[in-house]
């Protein structure tokens, strides 16, 4: 079966950096050199979904290779 043409954890990946790299700026933007602790913990935060978001994928991909073992399993054991 196709990957579904649409992936959300994709577009959330996507879409949370965007949002960090605009926050970013836009601190730099408002407070100038004062913003780097804040950069800083925004930065962070963008680490931490990306982990995050890779960790669910990965998780899920291991979850349907599981299925797709175990479905091959019972066909196999209903053929025999």
């Amino acid at each position: 079966m196709p990957p579904p043409a649409f992936d959300r954890l994709r577009a959330l990946a996507i879409g949370s950096q965007a949002i960090g790299l605009i926050l970013i700026i836009t601190l730099e933007t408002i407070m100038g050199d004062g913003a780097r602790p804040w950069q800083g913990v925004v930065l962070a935060a963008m680490l931490v979904t990306a982990l995050t978001i890779a960790l669910v994928r990965l998780y899920r991909r291991n979850l349907a290779r599981k299925r797709w073992a175990e479905r091959l399993d019972d066909h196999d054991h209903d053929d025999a």
